[in-house]
């Protein structure tokens, strides 16, 4: 009843807020009511990561269904109905009492929950019936026919970003920046903006020959810098769709600092200031942390040739060199990441994490 698309939402966002949170949301689905004579249902599902009982999730459920308006008919019937929240299943656990069944006793015979769940748990295994989500619904003969909504769930943990139209990644080499930068844009659908490095013909020389090659190659990243930022600024409407980088332009600075001799780096200020004078500062600056043999590691694993003469001091520079740049500027939205104990790319609840540590600091600031 009602907005149903925004009760969908409005119920993902108070799970995530009072039972614990959401790590999936599936695609939404317009069914047919089932069970009765009734509107067409919108329906999906989530995986949710809580630490509440089983019991007091399901009272946590209720209670946000009537906050949304949701009303115990009194004739025991199925109604139409504002939101409706069921919970399938918890972990591998089997429960069977009053109050509480769990798996749900007829989630093998009801096709508007296997198919979106089997979208985001298709070989989770479910108790009491020894087959996979997937298995089930391949073999649920339920024929009730479903129709993929367009418009989705928001997992709230990413949604929040989307306050942000200018979201910079930055951090020390090898840090992730990139593979994170990519993946924030995607989750928000914002454009995608990448350093272009691997144009540079003066990278692999300067591994070769810092002393001779550091100005050149200083020089050539700060014109295509230039040039990007230009680029980006001609497009109409660009922020307002929200973009996400793997770098900020004062990184030309940060590196050009130890790379340069002291009158070349003079001289390098002079022209990036007059350069950049207009170049607005993100909305949020999302600085990552990570530990020098960590770096090392994601280095070497990347197997780029002209990379192989990086080692601990060089790291340890840049990322003095990013804290320096972090203290100098406290009026910028400048958010310091841990990844130290993390491996966001090859572990999606690592990813999650990341996002609620940048919400809850966002909070805390």
């Amino acid at each position: 009843m009602g907005d149903r698309l925004a009760n969908l939402q409005q119920a993902v966002d108070r799970i995530d807020e009072e039972i614990g949170r959401v790590l999936q949301c599936a695609s939404v689905y317009e069914v047919p009511a089932v069970g009765f004579s009734g509107a067409d249902f919108l329906n999906t599902c989530l995986v949710a990561l809580s630490s509440k009982t089983p019991n007091l999730i399901l009272e946590n459920l209720k209670a946000i269904e009537r906050g949304l308006g949701r009303e115990q008919a009194s004739d025991g019937l199925y109604h139409d109905r504002p939101i409706d929240l069921d919970l399938i299943m918890v972990d591998d656990q089997v429960i069977n009492t009053s109050t509480l069944t769990v798996p749900h006793s007829r989630l093998h015979e009801r096709r508007f929950v296997l198919q979106p769940l089997s979208e985001i748990a298709p070989e989770k295994g479910v108790p009491n019936h020894n087959q996979t989500v997937a298995q089930l619904f391949n073999n649920c003969d339920d024929p009730t026919k479903l129709f993929l909504l367009g418009d989705a769930i928001e997992r709230p943990a990413i949604n929040f970003l989307r306050q942000f139209n200018r979201i910079c990644v930055e951090g020390t080499i090898g840090c992730g920046k990139t593979s994170l930068a990519k993946r924030i844009a995607e989750d928000i659908h914002a454009k995608l903006f990448l350093e272009r490095f691997a144009e540079n013909p003066f990278l692999p020389k300067f591994y070769d020959n810092a002393d001779r090659y550091a100005f050149p190659l200083e020089m050539s990243f700060l014109a295509d810098r230039f040039k990007q930022q230009n680029e980006l600024s001609e497009q109409p409407n660009l922020f307002d769709q929200g973009a996400v980088s793997d770098y900020e332009v004062h990184k030309s600075l940060i590196f050009a600092q130890f790379t340069l001799q002291p009158d070349e780096y003079s001289l390098y200020r002079l022209i990036f200031y007059n350069m950049m004078r207009d170049i607005q500062q993100p909305d949020l600056y999302i600085l990552l942390k990570q530990t020098t043999p960590r770096l090392l590691s994601n280095i070497k694993n990347r197997g780029r040739s002209y990379e192989r003469s990086i080692d601990a001091d060089y790291l340890n520079k840049v990322r003095q060199g990013y804290q320096d740049f972090k203290r100098s500027h406290p009026d910028w939205n400048i958010l310091e990441i841990d990844l130290s104990e993390l491996d966001f790319v090859s572990n999606d609840r690592d990813y999650h994490l990341i996002i609620d540590r940048l919400k809850n600091a966002l909070i805390a600031n």
